[in-house]
């Protein structure tokens, strides 16, 4: 079995990193260079860096950040936020991420997953998908939560895969900041339907949460921010945890 992968995710907004719920409410979470820091340097596998607001104030992902956050750590990291075009994801790369990740661009143009994965290569590639619970089914929702579309979140997946994408990350929007736990039912029905890694993001609250979804959910990795950001949940712990359940981490 592969190694299940632990990332913290970084929203930033503004130059710091912030947390909400339900994707509002927001508050201050520190800096996000320090934050990466601190994470590299504590186990976490991976990172997340998510410009949340630069497809809304319709702007490009703070390339310098993005510099600075790369010089400090040595795990991959994944950077997010206003990506719509090849250049903007080889400027991304050369400043030192490791894979980009798009949202409301690969959905309003579909053909960009394919241009970047025939470019970089499919591992560069993660397509994010928020999605929510409308008359029981869940719905794809763009522009960090705030326009809800017709799209089926199993269907997109699915044409995602079909067009390059390496990873998918997917966040209910339900659970989103609620500590209740993951959507490990769609989660486990996304890993059954698909062939690429699934990110569980949304709803990490306590350790049995994560050991829930890598078990009852399927995933392939788990994202949280504020049991990280707000030191409720220590990654080390953590991890020894998921070990004792016989889940396969990297110590």
């Amino acid at each position: 079995m592969l190694t299940k992968r632990i990332i913290p995710c970084l929203d930033i907004k503004n130059g710091r990193t912030v947390k909400g719920v339900n994707f509002v409410d927001l508050r201050d979470a520190g800096d996000p260079v320090e934050l990466a820091k601190l994470y590299a340097e504590n186990g976490a596998d991976e990172l997340v860096f998510l410009d949340i607001s630069a497809t809304e104030e319709r702007r490009k992902t703070l390339i310098d950040l993005v510099l600075r956050v790369a010089e400090n750590v040595n795990i991959p990291f994944t950077v997010g936020g206003g990506i719509s075009s090849v250049e903007d994801v080889d400027v991304l790369l050369k400043s030192g991420a490791d894979k980009v990740s798009v949202n409301s661009s690969a959905v309003k143009n579909p053909q960009l997953i394919n241009d970047l994965s025939a470019k970089f290569g499919s591992q560069c590639v993660v397509v994010a998908i928020d999605a929510k619970q409308i008359n029981g089914q869940w719905k794809v929702h763009l522009v960090g939560g705030k326009v809800p579309t017709d799209l089926n979140l199993f269907e997109w997946a699915k044409e995602v895969e079909q067009r390059g994408a390496g990873e998918i990350l997917f966040t209910s929007m339900d659970n989103d900041g609620t500590k209740d736990g993951f959507a490990n039912e769609a989660l486990a029905k996304l890993s059954t339907e698909l062939n690429i890694p699934i990110i569980a993001s949304g709803g990490a609250g306590k350790i049995a949460h994560f050991t829930d979804t890598f078990i009852k959910g399927k995933a392939d990795a788990a994202l949280a921010a504020s049991v990280f950001h707000f030191k409720e949940i220590e990654i080390n712990d953590l991890k020894e945890v998921l070990r004792t359940n016989n889940i396969p981490v990297r110590l």
